[in-house]
């Protein structure tokens, strides 16, 4: 089977048949009607023979839908240029020798959930000693001084503490995305930063469920870690991005 990239269709039952499922909600009753608005909203997003197979009465006049239909239009592959890290993923024990040998001092990472986020499940998987998926967290690195400073601490307060901790890096996660608020947030941080003169000194990374690493550059962001991010990754990325900088000064 050849897949010629410059025009990847969606693929269903067979290759560029064009089948796609879709749900969605729409702020009317369940019924005939709703389900035709449906139908006609997916032949708007430029579904072809859309067909509504499930309609669920949410309450409150709400409805939700799933619908399959065909989709004629193609993407090209082989021009997507995505940024991403170079940095290769190390074990604990490579991480912590590479920080000895090379930094020859603790490496200090401040870490929250900042604005109203009151979600800490990311950012405990990445820095509380237990780790997540069997890796440990940074509080467990010999190597590494990790603070996590918990929800809903505002950007102005975890910039105070990285400062009072001269931290080399500067993690935010951010779980809450309705309206954007993640964006705002992660935008607020950055100005800050800027306006204290501390984005130079230190790096600023961000996580979360809708965090890649490319939406993270364009925030101002020196790295971004999405789903399936583990404690290594990001240690990994921190030592290597201290030890490059570093050495780019001295030259």
């Amino acid at each position: 089977m050849e897949v010629d990239y410059s025009k990847v269709r969606a693929y269903g039952d067979c290759l560029n048949d064009g089948a796609v499922q879709v749900s969605f909600t729409l702020p009317v009753p369940a019924g005939d009607e709703a389900k035709e608005a449906a139908r006609q909203l997916a032949l708007k997003m430029g579904f072809e023979a859309p067909s509504v197979t499930e309609m669920a009465d949410l309450g409150a006049g709400f409805s939700f839908f799933v619908l399959y239909g065909k989709c004629a239009h193609t993407v090209n592959y082989s021009a997507i240029k995505i940024p991403k890290q170079q940095q290769a993923i190390m074990t604990f024990t490579e991480i912590n020798d590479l920080i000895r040998e090379k930094i020859g001092r603790k490496v200090v990472v401040v870490a929250a959930c900042t604005g109203s986020d009151a979600h800490t499940v990311g950012i405990d998987a990445i820095i509380n000693m237990k780790g997540y998926s069997g890796e440990y967290g940074l509080e467990r690195y010999p190597e590494m001084e990790a603070y996590n400073l918990g929800s809903q601490v505002p950007n102005s307060e975890l910039l105070v503490k990285a400062v009072e901790l001269n931290a080399d890096a500067v993690l935010v996660s951010q779980v809450v995305t309705q309206k954007n608020i993640h964006l705002e947030n992660l935008t607020e941080l950055v100005e800050l930063a800027e306006a204290e003169g501390l984005r130079d000194r230190v790096l600023l990374i961000c996580g979360g469920p809708r965090i890649s690493h490319e939406l993270a550059i364009e925030l101002g962001y020196d790295a971004g870690f999405g789903p399936g991010t583990l404690p290594n990754h990001v240690a990994s990325y921190i030592a290597t991005e201290l030890i490059r900088r570093e050495e780019a000064e001295k030259k």
